[in-house]
């Protein structure tokens, strides 16, 4: 299931979240566009667990710097399609700076969440996917019932219909679950997409009732 849109409008215009897409892609863009391979950037911004492990306050950095890398198109592309759809009622939720803060402490929770399955990792992990999981365990804790266009494909059947957020996002979390037990399943950061994603819905109850003080 792959969501295209929700049907739960905003209050307000969601900058913040908009403005995390163009940096995103920007960053792509411009790695893109390097006269050497892109993934010369990993060497300095991408999270490498033993790295952080050996060398703490160095490369601390990384672990903020990593979550605006992509390892190609189709990774930028659904990350921030998950990020638009369910971004900007959250950011409506918590205003513009709680929002941000958010973000980023779902973003480190899913990277430690990452690092703590394999301490000893070489593999430099990259993505915004960690912080947008929280944003999904937030929606998820927020909006369950809110409708959610979803393209649904099974094998040769394919259809659009309107699916209670709680469906697509269990369907969601449930897959990473899957995947992370999976032998076959190497290359993507799992668990940094469970621990944002369970960081998202124990923290967001918290920080929406702090945004009303």
């Amino acid at each position: 299931m792959i969501p295209l849109k929700d049907d739960n409008p905003a209050r307000n215009f969601p900058f913040l979240t908009l403005g995390f897409i163009v940096l995103n892609i920007a960053v792509f863009l411009y790695g893109a566009n390097l006269p050497i391979h892109p993934s010369v950037l990993y060497a300095d911004y991408a999270l490498v667990p033993s790295q952080l492990l050996n060398s703490p306050f160095t490369t601390y950095p990384t672990v903020y710097t990593s979550m605006f890398l992509h390892a190609g198109i189709w990774h930028l592309g659904g990350n921030m399609l998950y990020l638009w759809i369910f971004g900007n009622n959250i950011e409506d939720v918590l205003g513009k700076f709680r929002f941000v803060l958010f973000y980023f402490v779902c973003g480190t929770l899913a990277a430690f969440g990452h690092i703590a399955t394999d301490l000893d990792s070489k593999i430099p992990m990259v993505g915004a996917s960690g912080a947008i999981s929280g944003i999904l365990g937030a929606y998820l804790i927020l909006f369950p019932f809110a409708k959610i266009r979803t393209f649904i494909f099974l094998g040769f059947f394919w259809t659009i219909a309107r699916v209670p957020a709680i469906l697509l996002l269990l369907f969601w979390v449930g897959l990473q679950i899957w995947n992370s037990a999976s032998s076959e399943a190497g290359g993507t950061a799992w668990f940094a997409h469970i621990g944002g994603f369970v960081a998202g819905v124990l923290l967001i109850l918290p920080f929406k009732n702090f945004a009303k003080h």
